[in-house]
Parts: C-alpha cells; sequence; structure tokens
C-alpha cells in the first residue's frame, strides 16, 4: 500500500459532515488473529464484519483512515447490480454465470438496509434513483434494461418519457428515465464509519495509519507494517485503486480512474426541492455520465467523468461547474463550497474481480463504479468463502479478466481514446 503523508480525510462535504469517530492507533508490535483485513472502506469492512459476526477474530489494516479512499468519496447513489448488465454478461460468459450473478445483482442494496437497521447507522439513508436519457437511443436501453432487470425478478422500476421526467428531476436535457423505487442514495463515510464501529463493538480491532508494505506467504500468513506484524490464518486483501506493490498478482488486470464531486452552498429547501422534487439520486446514461442529488442540507452534490490513471485535476471545480449548469443553468448565481476527488478502480470488462492467492489470501475489487452495493455483496460472498461456502464467491471468481491493451504505458492514452468515441456517440445521440 502507498504512503499517506497527511493521513486524513480529503476536504469533502462528507468529511465536513461526518459523525464523531476515533482516531485508532498504529499497529504496533505483534498480532495474531483467525482473518486479517487489508484495506478498511466498504469491501474490507463489509467482510470483517460479517466475519465477525460469525464469531472470527479479526484484525483490519488500514493506510490512513476508515472510509479514506473511495467509499468515502463517492457519490453514495445505492445502484443495483453492475457495471456490465445481465445482457453482456450471459453473451461473454453464459447463462450459469448470468443466472448466479443475477440471483445476487440486487442484494448488496438489501445488505447495506439490514446493516443501518441492525446497527442503528445514521447515515442519511432515503429511497430512489433514476437513470436519465439523454437523447432516444438511450431511452431505448431504459425500456430493454427494465425489461432485462424485470426477467430478474425485479419489479420496482417505472419508466418516464418527456415531460413525465420533470416530476422527478426538472431538467430539459433528459427526453425519458428509469425510476429505481428500490434504490437510493446515503452518506457514504458515515456508512463506513458506522459499520467499523460495530466491527469493534463485536471485537473486531481496527489499527489506521497502518500501510502494509509487505505480506509474506505462509500458514499463516504474515503482514507487515512500519510498526508491527500481524499472523493471520486468512487475509482478504481490500485496497482496491489504494492497494500497489503489495500482491502484484492481483493488480495487472485493472486501472485506477479518477471521479470528481462538488457540493453547492446551501439552497433552502423549496429551491432544492425544485431541482430534484421528490429527493432521487439521478446519473445519466451517458458513457462518461453526470451524478447528482441532494444532500441532508439542501445542497446539490454533482459529480461526473473519468479520469483515466486517477490524477486529479488542477480545478475540480472548473471541470465539474459547467456539467451543473448544463443541467441547472438556473444554479449560476451558487457558489461552490466543497470540491474533492476520489479513485476507484476499473477492470477491462467491468466487472468485479474475486479471487484466491495461496489458498489463504482473498480479494474483491474493481467494481468499476458501482462499488456502493457491490462491495457490501463482496464482504458477504468473502465470509461465506472463507467459512467452506464457496460457490457464490466462485461465481465471480471463474470470470476471466484480461490486461487493458497497450499495458501500463499505454493503458491510459488508449482508453482516453475509447472514452472520446463512446462520448461523440453519445453527443450525436448515436
Amino acid at each position: 500500500m502507498p504512503d499517506y503523508p497527511a493521513g486524513e480525510h480529503v476536504a469533502s462535504w462528507y468529511a465536513a459532515t461526518a459523525n464523531p469517530a476515533p482516531e485508532r492507533p498504529a499497529l504496533a508490535g505483534e498480532v495474531e488473529c483467525d482473518v486479517c483485513v487489508v484495506g478498511a472502506g466498504f469491501t474490507g469492512i463489509s467482510a470483517a464484519l460479517h466475519l465477525a459476526e460469525r464469531g472470527l477474530s479479526v484484525v483490519v489494516l488500514e493506510g490512513a483512515r476508515v472510509g479514506f479512499g473511495a467509499s468515502g468519496r463517492n457519490g453514495g447513489q445505492i445502484v443495483n447490480s453492475y457495471s456490465r448488465d445481465m445482457d453482456v454478461i450471459e453473451a461473454k460468459y453464459g447463462a450459469q454465470t448470468a443466472r448466479a450473478l443475477g440471483d445476487m445483482a440486487f442484494e448488496g442494496n438489501r445488505i447495506i438496509r439490514e446493516r443501518v437497521a441492525t446497527y442503528a447507522i445514521d447515515c442519511d439513508l432515503r429511497d430512489g434513483n433514476l437513470f436519465a436519457a439523454c437523447n432516444r437511443r438511450q431511452l431505448a436501453g431504459l425500456r430493454e434494461h427494465k425489461a432485462l432487470w424485470e426477467r430478474y425478478g425485479y419489479r420496482e422500476l417505472e419508466l418516464l418519457e418527456g415531460e413525465g421526467v420533470k416530476r422527478e428531476v426538472n431538467s430539459d436535457r433528459y427526453v425519458g428515465a428509469l425510476v429505481d423505487h428500490g434504490g437510493g442514495h446515503l452518506h457514504p463515510l458515515n456508512l463506513v464509519l458506522g459499520q467499523a464501529a460495530a466491527l469493534e463493538s463485536l471485537g473486531g480491532r481496527i489499527f489506521e495509519q497502518s500501510a502494509v508494505r509487505e505480506v509474506i506467504h505462509g500458514e499463516p500468513v504474515t503482514l507487515r507494517t512500519a510498526g508491527g506484524r500481524v499472523r493471520a490464518e486468512r487475509v482478504v486483501m481490500a485496497g482496491n485503486a489504494y492497494l500497489r506493490g503489495v500482491l502484484p498478482e492481483i493488480e495487472g488486470r485493472s486501472m485506477p480512474c479518477g471521479t470528481q464531486i462538488i457540493t453547492t452552498e446551501p439552497l433552502g429547501e423549496a429551491r432544492a426541492r425544485a431541482l430534484i422534487p421528490n429527493g432521487l439520486a439521478v446519473e445519466d446514461c451517458n458513457y462518461l455520465l453526470d451524478y447528482y442529488r441532494l444532500t441532508r442540507d439542501n445542497r446539490l452534490l454533482y459529480g461526473g467523468g473519468v479520469n483515466y490513471g486517477g490524477e486529479d485535476p488542477a480545478d475540480i471545480t472548473a471541470v465539474i461547474r459547467p456539467k451543473m449548469l448544463a443541467t441547472f443553468p438556473g444554479l449560476a448565481d451558487v457558489k461552490v463550497d466543497h470540491a474533492w476527488s476520489g479513485t476507484f478502480l476499473m477492470t477491462l470488462n467491468r466487472l468485479p474481480q474475486f479471487g484466491v492467492v495461496n489458498g489463504n489470501v482473498y480479494y474483491a475489487q474493481g467494481y468499476s463504479g458501482h462499488g456502493v452495493t457491490c462491495t457490501h455483496l463482496a464482504g458477504k460472498l468473502i465470509a461465506e468463502v472463507i467459512h467452506g461456502q464457496g460457490e457464490r464467491f466462485d461465481a465471480f471468481a471463474g470470470i476471466p479478466h484480461l490486461p487493458f491493451p497497450g499495458g501500463r504505458l499505454l493503458r491510459v492514452p488508449l482508453s482516453a481514446l475509447g472514452a472520446w468515441y463512446y462520448s461523440t456517440r453519445d453527443r450525436l445521440g448515436l
């Protein structure tokens, strides 16, 4: 894992409104446990909590703070399924794989809601999200999307067309929309902080500022940090885009990508509700999509774009504010109070990577923009496979993953070229 010079959360609206949380100590000396989890984001904390509930002793090593990475910075949208939908999965990997993944496509959402209810986590959970079509081609795709999800038994979708869209989002950009009444949105940093507290209430231990510098394979596995060592029968690698140089076996078939978010000053309830009357989270259907929602204090949180390679732009507000104004021109007088970026991990096929190294080091990563729900599913599947119930974990682990064309040198410019092509098609409605 890389070093974090400051080791603190970025200056986001989430960090500014986070629930109180303790600063956990760095690892010092030697510790033994049943399972050591590397990374205190959604995947790691979800896995650790499921394992602790099953009675295992769990230690979590985090290079910075709980929720430091994408888990504490993302758009906060509870979007069902995966970054590749079931028809693509079936065409590429067969009906059996599609059925196995389809049966789990809505489970991450249910896990989040169960966690919030069981542990009384205060994270601004609200119901409903919306996929917005910018042209007729995208609207046709939403009709197909609705029919596909209904094939897998999901009945929470409502198709809107024309002026009906303005019932939910007051913008002239869209010709149609698909409302997922079973989706939702929340404060992601408070969600992961709440689950971390739940883990500790069950005896789990979390060490912050404890980046893993070396993994020594064996039985048990030894993990070395700057201040100590952990010996564990099983290890879960959950560093995602921040896992670099520790486990090379899983790093060559994914690429870190950056996305940027701003929040406005408080708009007041009337002005906020005039934008999104029923408070849904929104994302459009473009290849490089925009996503936005209202916060609990009536700000507009607006994100968009992908920066391949994960480098931050010099001026985040200058990148995102024009996107916001293209959607809501009436906000030209509104100030931006927070601007931040985050890094997620993308795979070539846009499906997450699951697997096992040397028989006792498990990993899940590469959610490709659908991390809020899929990470929570991944944590449960990791707990299952460690307890000898590997069928569902293996359904993901069996999906082949290829490296990006051009290798590490050319993957960024080639991906950017592909994004330019698909973005041009979006603009032309092709």
